[in-house]
């Protein structure tokens, strides 16, 4: 039978797939619009719903981790985008703008940092694809952070940079079964205290701990947390901070966690692949529905073509095989 630590993998890699997924349909939609078309959306809509850039994203990081090791670089991240990504077979289908305007700064010649910093290098594009990280570097917030700021210098930078630690930190704490609490404490460990990633998460796990549910704690998330004057919605605090709230308000539970994602709001696809990934590592693989786990199984490349037939079970496997090589 497969070990405590490899259940917590799989939970985490699937559940941000499963979360992906799930999310897609309400994706940039407002409360109000998704309440008005479903009620609440609780389950897959069509067999054709499968994980999308947020996803094939961390599948493409598992990819790069697996090849480099301990001896991966922001170099070797930038190198991968450069052969593996920047390929006229790749449609980068859901791709935000963090990820286009870093390749055209990539294939301008700029290089990490230079290349994550653009318009849009607060997105949420890196807090979507860390979560390979944490579980290489289960127990060791510090080093998860590390990795997620070496593959963030290439895309991304400030606010979008501690929002991807924050995600990797908290998925390394929760590959041990820590509570919520230990979990945020990891998050925000990582960042700086008085950054905008650090105090909307902070304002959002109030909400949440104050809630008697997921679902009473979706309104006030969103009133609270969401800078609605802003017309696209992967604003990297955002997204993160309604994960956190959302996780705290679902206390840790896989399910409710996703769903809540699925349900707030705005970009909601990475909400609630965050949401998984986090409650799947802490929970493991058997909180996850086996219906859900087997629709997005196997990646089906439909936005990086260099991950397409990747399994997500034995990638999660693999990752844990290398954590236990890792040189610190």
């Amino acid at each position: 039978m497969p070990d405590n630590r490899t259940l917590r993998a799989r939970g985490c890699l699937l559940g941000l797939a499963i979360g992906d997924a799930l999310g897609g349909p309400t994706e940039g939609l407002l409360p109000e619009t998704i309440r008005r078309r479903w009620g609440r959306l609780t389950d897959f809509l069509s067999e054709s719903q499968t994980g999308s850039d947020d996803t094939e994203y961390a599948l493409f990081n598992a990819r790069l981790l697996l090849k480099h090791g301990a001896q991966i670089s922001a170099e070797a991240f930038a190198g991968g985008w450069q052969k593996e990504i920047i390929s006229a077979s790749n449609t980068y289908k859901g791709a935000g703008f963090s990820e286009m305007l870093a390749i055209r700064n990539l294939q301008e010649g700029l290089l990490p940092p230079h290349s994550g910093h653009h318009l849009h290098a607060w997105s949420d594009g890196l807090a979507m694809r860390v979560a390979p990280f944490g579980i290489v570097a289960a127990g060791r917030p510090e080093l998860a952070a590390r990795l997620a700021g070496m593959d963030g210098s290439v895309t991304h930078a400030g606010e979008g940079i501690f929002a991807g630690q924050a995600v990797a930190a908290a998925i390394a704490c929760a590959m041990g079964g820590a509570s919520v609490d230990a979990i945020v404490d990891a998050a925000l460990g990582v960042i700086p205290p008085d950054s905008w990633t650090s105090t909307d998460i902070k304002r959002a796990v109030r909400l949440g701990a104050k809630s008697p549910d997921i679902w009473s704690a979706l309104d006030p998330l969103y009133q609270e947390v969401v800078c609605t004057s802003y017309f696209w919605s992967d604003l990297a605090p955002e997204a993160v901070a309604l994960a956190f709230g959302i996780l705290t308000a679902a206390r840790g539970g896989f399910r409710d966690a996703v769903l809540g994602g699925v349900n707030v709001g705005r970009d909601t696809d990475t909400i609630a692949a965050i949401a998984g990934a986090i409650a799947g590592a802490r929970e493991g693989m058997g909180a996850l529905p086996g219906e859900w786990t087997r629709r997005v199984l196997v990646s089906r490349g439909t936005c990086l073509s260099v991950v397409r037939g990747m399994n997500i079970q034995e990638t999660a496997d693999q990752l844990v095989a290398l954590a236990g090589r890792w040189d610190s």
